[in-house]
């Protein structure tokens, strides 16, 4: 289909359809401009955010993220004080600390004041 064309069906000037394929191109087009397109070509736009992991997976990392962060601070306390934990029972702590985040943290999993 050529720019004339596409202008005609989306009812735009010929340079304006040039200027839509560019942004197009570049990254930069509005989403407002590409349903327009679709329209005219008898599509339908689809957007959609999809997770480079399993969700399930993504979640499981933030909950151990989380865990790791907030025992660091006990840990660090406990060493101060000499009361040093074994490390098979540290482990233990950030798996139940983990599992918990999971069951319940929600939206506060992804809150970055932790970070």
């Amino acid at each position: 289909m050529t720019t004339a064309q596409l202008a005609e069906r989306i009812d735009v000037s010929q340079p304006r359809a040039v200027a839509i394929e560019k942004a197009e191109i570049g990254g930069s087009i509005t989403l407002d401009s590409l349903e327009r397109a679709a329209h005219a070509l008898d599509c339908q736009l689809v957007y959609a955010l999809v997770p480079r992991k399993p969700l399930e997976e993504l979640v499981e990392e933030r909950a151990l993220l989380l865990a790791k962060q907030r025992l660091e601070s006990t840990r660090h306390s406990m060493t101060l004080e000499a009361q040093n934990v074994e490390n098979s029972d540290e482990q233990e702590q950030l798996k139940h600390m983990s599992q918990r985040l999971m069951e319940k943290a929600g939206a506060e999993l992804w809150e970055d004041k932790n970070d």
